[in-house]
């Protein structure tokens, strides 16, 4: 779900316009999920390089 598909219950507008501090303070709250404050994608891409990391050093060992 996200912020364009509510309502506000305070100002009746779409939480996406944030006209009344309710509808910001929503918007602001949906848009900051994520590990840490990070949003999805830099937490993949940490995964990635972690998981190129250890397959380099693996490889080097083996070597």
């Amino acid at each position: 779900m996200s912020c364009e598909d509510l309502v506000c219950a305070r100002c009746a507008h779409p939480v996406i316009e944030g006209r009344c501090a309710l509808c910001r303070a929503n918007r602001e709250r949906m848009h900051n999920q994520g590990f840490g404050g990070l949003s999805p994608a830099v937490v993949v891409f940490v995964l990635l390089l972690l998981l190129f990391f250890a397959l380099a050093a693996r490889h080097l060992v083996g070597a």
